[in-house]
């Protein structure tokens, strides 16, 4: 499914090498920001930086057009992670961010993803 924040959109996101991110990811990064994970559909990718979620939206039929949403942990509010219960088949985990203006974000990352790591990335980030 494709990066979509105009609708309640859930993403089936892999984890991928921080070598992996679009190039185009470099022309946003700002003086000292680095990504730290990074993860992808079929064409679009969801990077977490040390200042913002960064979501690359992959649209046409050639991909030469991008859109991409910044949503900067200084404006989350909270957080919630939903994990797989037992003998789901499946077994995908989900997040949900909450920002100051009441935006939602719903991400769901594929059953082998380290949802901890994630919450803690986002915890230590937004509490600063």
């Amino acid at each position: 499914m494709s990066v979509n924040f105009n609708k309640d959109s859930v993403f089936n996101l892999k984890e991928i090498k921080l070598d992996s991110i679009r190039k185009d990811v470099d022309g946003l990064l700002v003086d000292g920001e680095q990504p730290v994970m990074a993860f992808h559909t079929v064409r679009d990718q969801l990077v977490f930086t040390n200042r913002r979620i960064i979501a690359i939206d992959v649209q046409g039929m050639t991909g030469t057009r991008r859109s991409f949403t910044s949503l900067p942990y200084a404006r989350i509010q909270y957080f919630t992670i939903q994990t797989p219960g037992f003998g789901e088949i499946f077994a995908d985990t989900e997040l949900y961010v909450m920002f100051s203006n009441r935006f939602t974000a719903r991400f769901e990352f594929k059953s082998k993803t380290d949802i901890g790591k994630i919450a803690r990335l986002i915890g230590d980030y937004a509490l600063r």
